[in-house]
């Protein structure tokens, strides 16, 4: 999705959610959708609080947050990746046995480096199953 189609889509949702956000912050949105784009075929699906990432009939990521200078994605895995220097955090979601959400903070668009790259295409080989 390009950065126009972004701005340009008629989806109530996704504009209230980047709505007044800063442009460093968008060209961070715009980015890391592109990357994802490059790796697969993805779709967004805006929601109230946060705008999901899909690949066929999963979703892959979460956007969860725009701030100021930065964009907060959650990889939702099934078993935790400790062994990164990419995440913030990796929680077990309570109650369900099978799911680790992994949490990135993007502040520089070369943040998504080859690690980061490497856990999205993980997160696309998951959604395919």
């Amino acid at each position: 999705m390009s950065k126009a189609m972004l701005h340009n889509s008629n989806d109530p949702l996704l504009q209230a959610f980047i709505a007044g956000k800063s442009e460093h912050t968008l060209m961070l949105l715009h980015h890391f959708i592109e990357q994802y784009q490059q790796l697969g075929d993805i779709y967004l699906y805006p929601t109230k609080s946060m705008i999901g990432i899909g690949s066929g009939e999963t979703r892959v990521a979460w956007i969860t947050q725009l701030g100021k200078n930065f964009v907060h994605i959650v990889f939702p895995f099934e078993q935790p990746h400790e062994d990164n220097l990419c995440f913030q955090k990796i929680v077990q979601v309570p109650g369900d046995a099978h799911q680790f959400n992994h949490h990135f903070r993007m502040l520089l668009p070369e943040d998504v480096n080859e690690e980061v790259l490497q856990f999205m295409r993980l997160s696309l080989q998951v959604g395919k199953s």
